[in-house]
């Protein structure tokens, strides 16, 4: 999981996990969609977001898929696959 924060004047946080998310947008805030279709907007840059989903992946010792395939562009992945 990875620790967000609200657009609240507290800034109190809550955690989302990152396998379940499938957009994250800047209009101007940041807006995260996960695959389920439900929003939520946050405090946090989409720098700021993108460096704590590599942490979590690094911690976890996985490599989610858009690193491994380039950005889901899958040209190529015949020869990784086999």
């Amino acid at each position: 999981m990875i620790r967000v924060k609200n657009v609240s004047k507290d800034k109190e946080g809550f955690y989302i996990n990152p396998a379940l998310i499938e957009i994250i947008e800047n209009k101007p805030d940041t807006i995260i969609t996960l695959l389920n279709g439900k929003k939520y907007i946050v405090a946090d840059t989409i720098d700021e977001l993108l460096e704590s989903i590599k942490n979590y992946y690094r911690i976890a010792g996985t490599i989610p898929p858009q690193v491994t395939f380039n950005s889901y562009d899958f040209s190529g992945a015949e020869d990784y696959l086999s």
